[in-house]
């Protein structure tokens, strides 16, 4: 009996990994580049550069990383996921021109889809800033209960970009203390897997 429940767990994580697979999340390795520099073309090069590192920050996390915490002050490793995936969503909604509405609560995903819809929202503003002709159409836009709020495209550079580049840093140290590294073959000069 226990061999067979070895065996079918064995199956279960073994189809898990590899529907990941199939997925086919972005970022594993950063895109192209583009044949110009352009504003739009550089700022996409950034998201893919932070895609690129939450890719491999959150690559094969276990169950029990998601509550590590370095101390009880700091926020674990799922809580420092779903601030960047709140990122994101600013990150994508300039990109969509559509304003961040904290009238209403965003709803957090489950951990298991966190990964997932953050790259595609990483995704979804790089391509859009990668064909952008004028990046001071693209302000964020607060919207809360007094009003709204705007700010030009400079504070997307300083602010969530960054942030989130910040926050996929932490996760590399987080997973590290947690017991789990992430790939030594990750090359963020390079934007791919080392041979």
């Amino acid at each position: 009996m226990k061999k067979i429940l070895l065996l079918l767990s064995l199956t279960i994580c073994l189809t898990l990994n590899a529907q990941e697979t199939m997925d086919e999340l972005p970022y594993s390795t950063i895109p192209e580049v583009p044949k110009n520099y352009t504003a739009g073309t550089v700022v996409s090069r950034m998201i893919d550069g932070l895609g690129f590192r939450y890719y491999w920050a959150t690559e094969r996390l276990t169950e029990n990383n998601f509550d590590y915490r370095p101390n009880d002050e700091g926020r674990s490793i799922r809580e420092t996921m779903e601030h960047i995936y709140a990122l994101s969503n600013t990150i994508a909604n300039t990109a969509k021109k559509v304003p961040n509405d904290r009238t209403v609560k965003m709803e957090i995903p489950p951990v298991q889809d966190l990964r997932k819809l953050t790259l595609q929202n990483l995704e979804t503003a790089s391509i859009v800033f990668k064909e952008a002709k004028d990046l001071s159409e693209y302000s964020i836009v607060f919207k809360n209960k007094e009003g709204s709020a705007e700010f030009p495209f400079w504070n997307q550079i300083n602010g969530p970009i960054e942030d989130a580049v910040w926050h996929a840093g932490q996760l590399v140290v987080m997973r590290r203390s947690a017991g789990n590294p992430i790939n030594p073959k990750v090359n963020v000069f390079l934007g791919k897997l080392n041979d």
